[in-house]
């Protein structure tokens, strides 16, 4: 099977570690396990890998409640029974009622497409167990019709993790694995101008200097992320503050902070001075 190689997007900047591991993944044929804390660009890694190569994107949002059966079909009895009682519709097709879920559209999908997991460790610790068959064999059985669906096309399987659960060994043995560094200042710089191309340097110079200032604060337990960073800056932007006022103060503080302890812990220290 041939494939294109994933380079990152003109608003996705990649590492070569992270572009390596994807497309390793895509030639074993391997879902991508991405993990990294809030904000690291783990969920839009794959809208990033579907426009870089063309393909279409499909995403299965994992709740605490998901069932690995929900992402390959579900049968609408409460539809049918609506129609028979109801309706002037033939029910005895029990086909109409099959409503296949992301995983099941992916592996019916007249072309490879990207499949999103995303935030896998938010379902029930058997959760990743029961997409093992599905994930290594490409095919699953529709149990009231009998119809066997096998993909014609390996989808490129994205799989996110916030970490809050241990994944089952046997599971993480079928991944390509991929954790995401909260990036240092240089590529922090980089992702800036993405979104702000024409900051003042040294509005961005101040900015970059008291968020990562925020992040070493030992007590903030929600660190600012990248996606607050650019809001922030697109804030200060437009209030038209100046870059030395940032020196001594935290201009729309609540951009960044969404914590109310983590807010106090800032005031606390509000006799920062001048960081450099």
């Amino acid at each position: 099977m041939s494939f294109h190689s994933f380079t990152g997007t003109d608003t996705y900047l990649v590492t070569p570690e992270l572009r390596d591991a994807v497309n390793v993944a895509c030639a074993l044929q391997k879902p991508l396990l991405i993990r990294g804390e809030p904000g690291t660009g783990k969920t839009v890694l794959a809208e990033a890998i579907a426009e870089n190569l063309g393909k279409q994107l499909l995403t299965w949002n994992i709740k605490s409640t998901t069932k690995a059966q929900d992402g390959l079909y579900v049968y609408d009895t409460v539809q049918r029974l609506n129609d028979a009682r109801f309706g002037d519709r033939d029910i005895s097709d029990i086909r109409q009622y099959i409503k296949f879920g992301p995983m099941g559209q992916a592996l019916r999908a007249q072309e490879r497409v990207v499949l999103l997991i995303d935030e896998i460790d938010k379902a029930d610790i058997e959760f990743p167990n029961d997409l093992l068959h599905e994930l290594d064999r490409m095919s699953f059985t529709v149990a009231e019709t009998g119809d066997q669906i096998k993909a014609e096309h390996r989808p490129i399987v994205v799989i996110t993790s916030n970490n809050e659960k241990e994944l089952p060994d046997a599971f993480l043995r079928r991944c390509v694995f991929h954790y995401i560094e909260f990036p240092g200042k240089e590529i922090m710089t980089e992702i800036v101008r993405v979104h702000h191309p024409d900051v003042e340097a040294e509005l961005l110079r101040q900015v970059l200097l008291r968020f990562y200032w925020l992040r070493d604060l030992p007590d903030v337990r929600k660190r600012p992320s990248t996606s607050e960073l650019i809001d922030w800056i697109a804030a200060l932007r437009r209030g038209g503050i100046a870059p030395e006022a940032i020196e001594t103060q935290l201009p729309f503080m609540g951009v960044l902070l969404k914590r109310e302890s983590d807010i106090e812990t800032v005031l606390s220290n509000r006799r920062f001075g001048r960081v450099s």
